[in-house]
């Protein structure tokens, strides 16, 4: 896991604090990039809004062994705009930054619908049984170049 540190931002008049850890999931065709957000919006004692987020990118490109052995497989890292959206879907979806202390998780099981342009949730951190990232990943590759063919 790489150092990280937090950030803050304003929305609506309210402070948010947020980090965003690197990580790894094994998936059945590679290793993939994984980023753990955690962002609180009353203070370090406040609920906690945690999401992992999976990077779409593939095909991987050719990596280097970090220290603990992982393949380190892409560069992508959630934008301010990517944490924004987080935090809209999470207050829509439930999230009560005010309350003390408790996580409030966004899972790839119960909010499957929420995606980034690079990114779409993930549980494989939590939950190794969870869906395959590889084909997760790839399929959401294949998506995109359906929607990228040109017109013949």
């Amino acid at each position: 896991m790489v150092g990280t540190r937090l950030r803050r931002m304003q929305i609506d008049g309210r402070a948010f604090a947020w980090r965003a850890e690197i990580r790894y999931v094994r998936g059945s065709a590679d290793d993939h990039r994984c980023i753990r957000v955690r962002c609180w919006g009353a203070g370090k004692t406040s609920q906690a809004l945690e999401a992992d987020l999976l990077s779409l990118t593939w095909p991987a490109p050719c990596g280097t062994c970090s220290i603990d052995g992982v393949w380190a497989t892409d560069d992508a890292h959630p934008t301010p705009r990517d944490i924004r959206a987080l935090i809209d879907y999470a207050l829509d979806h439930g999230w009560q930054p005010e309350l003390t202390g408790g996580t409030f998780p966004l899972s790839e099981r119960t909010h499957a619908r929420f995606c980034l342009p690079a990114f779409v949730l993930t549980d494989r951190l939590r939950t190794p049984e969870s869906e395959d990232p590889s084909a997760r990943v790839i399929r959401a590759y294949e998506a995109r170049l359906r929607r990228e063919k040109p017109a013949t």
